[in-house]
């Protein structure tokens, strides 16, 4: 048998997952529900290693042995033999969402279950594994212990902030249909101590290793489930005068009809398009980390393939092969699930912004235009006007060529539109400058109101052939228009406008490049050709070389790698199950009928052709119907009753950690990329405002020294995507035996304690002094030379003697002194309300005894205490009123 020991990050309460290794085919897996205490599971294990132990002189290992240390389990899978399970052994931290940690999966773990004794051996499983494995698990995979990453900030806060009394009927309901006997253990005798908690599904579309947990999902406790996305995470720091706000962008890859460039193109007939990617912008004042007191806002944006049935065949060869639509859809069918799917999970409006071509020698990108505005239109004719699905066509391509038209300005008008009319989320009320001193913008913004903020509603849709360059700079463009709104709303800036060549903006843009460049390789097979750079016509000639060969990169993996890894997306996400008696993976010469349920067999029943949305949506519009509280919505939520004083709800332990030793080293929020450190202009009297336009020649990257210095500052810059991380975890969380603290020790936690050290050959000492150390003219402002002049020795020794001389002049003798010996010291006079004020000593002020009465009567009013009201203070508020309301 395996024992599974899970434990929480203080290592306080643990539970034991129990497999048994002795069936060939099947998986056996039993949770005995109970939570553990360190010492508990100490004994639990220790009578398990004495029971299992053999006889002496016998042959093999005895007792318990630690087969592996993991962070989690990303699932279960089978192909023709037995199961394996599928395991974290490394993790690194990438952002921090008010105090719960996002981590990217470093490396994997597969362990075969059954024992040797007992497997049945076929000859093809070995290439069934190889093909599961081109899935690169430590490829932009992330995972959150406490934060659910497949739906939105807004989705997460709007449910926290449900009416207590639907809680507590919840509560009641739960806990009779509970499978587990000890969760509210205790709890009832404990009266008003008991903090409500609420854990929503994940949205299924978003979750890549769901058809590997389904085996165990109503078997274990779903503290064991671990929900991971794939796509993009990446967090920045904007010191705002010290103040910290993180910049927060996560990418979710839709895991339906997933797959490559060239092999998934268009929709399948359940109205999921390929690439489709939700990217969310998170904005947060960083000095307070709770969700109910700090201050969050966010931002959705999505893009995906063509909402219809088209295809290209890559047989020809050619670099862009011919567009074909393969099925007829005159009443729009899937394009109505598509965006019945849409108006679901983000409101009302859905705006389109369609960015392929329009005019073009033979028709090509045409071809979807025309299609995709008949399909709107007949659309919007059954659609409340409200509530229609705005179209806006614009030709990318045409306007870059154009030198008359500056692309980035008129992508800029298109955001400016966009975001009026959807809005974004911000968890706090208008703040009362913004009411004082209304902007005529911020009174025009779209979205929903509520007391406690703003809602975002519907979505902007971005799309060009392949969602790739174009996409990704117009993204960034809505993006930037909706950071703006998201500062100004924060109370951060006083116009909601950001200039290009800011320290703010180009921190965004390269979180940007490094979100779009991770997208492009997932499903083109290289970064992006095109950059916010190219379409501003500032990138270097040298950017033309490297385009070319993201070009040739991107033709060579979709002619020949692709195929290989569709097949690993197809059997990663369960599309294909191996079975005996079907035909193998690589035997099949499409897979278009795995994809297209409706090939296999005709559903019974028909959707409406004019009522084609959900019933129930578009009475809440144009608010989404995901958000809304209805019995359909809370029966998508679990809700649990804690203990406040429980560790699993105490956000301060949990994100500071008293219980370890920690190291500024590997601490996040210092290595994580910093406006000050990475953008910032080295030199004195530059504005330190992340909001003050720059000269080219004047940025954080562009006063770093020669060549060499510049491309190692690139390198130790970390980012998000491509960071150098801090030395990864080892693994301590759950394993095959006792995961106490005292086996630490032995799993090398000194290494990972280790400083980095660059070892450098002698020879080039001098050279790397060279390029380290800044002049003083960089550092300083000014060139200091190495002797100073007399004349500035005299002056510095005047100004000595003048300081010594004041300090021995007797106090008391002054008042007697004539004016001729005053001429001769400088007499100076303290400006502030301090008596006594120098650099040797302060006396403070003496305070009126009216003052003290008032800090007392301040002091007490803050305990409840309040002071009687006296004669003079009824005369004031009668007279107050009277003027106010009489």
């Amino acid at each position: 048998r395996y024992f599974l020991v899970g434990s929480n990050p203080a290592e306080t309460k643990y539970r034991v997952l129990k497999i048994d290794r002795t069936e060939p085919k099947d998986l056996v897996i039993i949770d005995d529900k109970h939570v553990y205490t360190q010492q508990e599971v100490r004994e639990l294990l220790g009578r398990l290693d004495l029971g299992n132990r053999t006889k002496i002189g016998q042959k093999g290992s005895s007792g318990l042995s630690r087969a592996v240390s993991a962070f989690g389990v990303v699932g279960f899978v089978r192909f023709l033999e037995g199961y394996y399970i599928v395991l974290i052994t490394k993790r690194r931290k990438m952002a921090d969402i008010g105090g719960h940690a996002i981590y990217k999966i470093e490396d994997t773990n597969m362990i075969y279950i059954p024992n040797d004794s007992v497997r049945v051996t076929h000859p093809d499983e070995a290439r069934y594994l190889r093909i599961f494995q081109n899935v690169d698990l430590s490829s932009n995979f992330y995972f959150s212990y406490s934060y659910d990453l497949s739906h939105s900030l807004q989705y997460n806060l709007t449910v926290l902030r449900m009416p207590l009394e639907i809680l507590k009927t919840e509560t009641t309901q739960a806990r009779q249909e509970s499978f587990d006997i000890f969760e509210d253990e205790g709890l009832s005798t404990q009266g008003g101590s008991g903090v409500f908690g609420i854990c929503s599904k994940p949205y299924e579309k978003y979750v890549w290793n769901a058809k590997l947990l389904e085996v165990v999902k109503n078997t274990v406790h779903r503290d064991w489930l671990l929900y991971i996305i794939h796509g993009f995470c990446g967090q920045s720091k904007l010191l705002i005068y010290g103040r910290p706000i993180y910049v927060t962008l996560i990418a979710r890859r839709s895991s339906k009809f997933a797959g490559t460039r060239f092999l998934k193109r268009g929709a399948n007939c359940e109205g999921d398009v390929a690439n489709e990617v939700e990217t969310e912008q998170i904005l947060y004042d960083a000095s307070v980390m709770s969700f109910s007191a700090g201050s969050y806002s966010s931002y959705v944006q999505v893009r995906g393939s063509v909402p219809l049935y088209w295809s290209q065949d890559i047989s020809t060869m050619l670099p862009k092969p011919p567009i074909t639509l393969d099925q007829a859809d005159p009443f729009a069918h899937v394009a109505a699930l598509h965006f019945d799917q849409m108006l679901q999970r983000f409101g009302s409006p859905i705006i389109i912004l369609n960015l392929v071509k329009e005019r073009e020698k033979r028709k090509h990108e045409r071809i979807l235009s025309e299609e995709l505005v008949a399909a709107v239109t007949y659309l919007n004719q059954f659609l409340p006007p409200e509530h229609a699905i705005i179209y806006i066509p614009w030709d990318m391509a045409k306007y870059t060529k154009s030198k008359l038209c500056n692309v980035l300005d008129r992508l800029n008008v298109i955001a400016e539109s966009v975001v009026k009319k959807t809005g974004f989320f911000v968890n706090r009320p208008d703040s009362y400058c913004s009411i004082l001193r209304p902007d005529e913008k911020w009174n025009e913004l779209g979205g929903y109101v509520v007391s406690t903020g703003r809602l975002q509603t519907g979505v902007l849709r971005t799309n060009c052939v392949d969602c790739l360059d174009r996409t990704n700079t117009a993204q960034f463009m809505v993006g930037k228009c909706a950071l703006a709104y998201q500062l100004y709303s924060l109370g951060l800036i006083d116009k909601p406008n950001l200039q290009f060549d800011t320290d703010a903006v180009r921190l965004f843009e390269e979180l940007y490049e490094d979100h779009g460049d991770t997208l492009s390789l997932q499903y083109g097979g290289s970064q992006l050709v095109h950059r916010v750079k190219t379409y501003r016509k500032i990138a270097p000639w040298t950017q033309h070389s490297k385009d070319i060969m993201q070009t040739l990169s991107r033709y060579y993996s979709n002619a020949f790698s692709d195929a290989d890894r569709q097949d690993s997306i197809n059997l990663f996400l369960g599309v294909f199950r191996p079975a005996e008696g079907k035909p193998h993976l690589w035997e099949l010469p499409t897979d278009f009928y795995l994809h297209h349920k409706n090939t296999l067999n005709l559903s019974q029943t028909r959707r409406s052709y004019t009522y084609w949305w959900t019933t129930g949506v578009l009475k809440h519009l144009p608010l989404p119907f995901d958000e809304v509280t209805c019995a359909e919505n809370r029966r998508k939520l679990i809700v649990k009753k804690f203990h406040k004083c429980e560790e699993e709800i105490d956000i301060h332990n949990e994100f500071f950690r008293p219980y370890e030793l920690s190291s500024f080293d590997e601490t996040f929020c210092l290595a994580m990329t910093n406006s000050t450190r990475d953008f910032m202009p080295k030199n004195v009297g530059i504005d330190p405002s992340p909001f003050t336009v720059r000269k080219p020649d004047e940025t954080g990257k562009s006063v770093l020294g020669n060549k060499s210095n510049r491309e190692e500052t690139v390198l130790q810059r970390k980012t998000a995507a491509s960071a150098p991380p801090p030395p990864s975890e080892e693994a301590v969380s759950s394993s095959s035996e006792d995961d106490s603290g005292t086996d630490k020790e032995d799993e090398g936690a000194v290494s990972q304690r280790s400083t980095p050290v660059k070892v450098t050959d002698t020879g080039d000492n001098s050279k790397i002094t060279e390029n380290v150390v800044q002049s003083t003219k960089d550092v300083y402002g000014v060139n200091l030379s190495d002797v100073p002049s007399e004349d500035d020795l005299t002056i510095y020794t005047r100004f000595v003697q003048l300081g010594q001389s004041q300090h021995k002049q007797d106090k008391n003798s002054l008042q007697f002194c004539s004016k001729h010996q005053l001429d001769r010291v400088i007499n100076l006079v303290p400006i502030s309300s301090f008596s006594q004020d120098n650099i040797y000593e302060v006396q403070p002020p003496r305070v009126d005894r009216k003052s003290i009465e008032i800090f007392h009567a301040h002091i007490q009013a803050g305990r409840g205490n309040m002071q009687p009201l006296g004669k003079d203070d009824f005369l004031m508020y009668r007279e107050y009123i009277r003027n106010r309301y009489m």
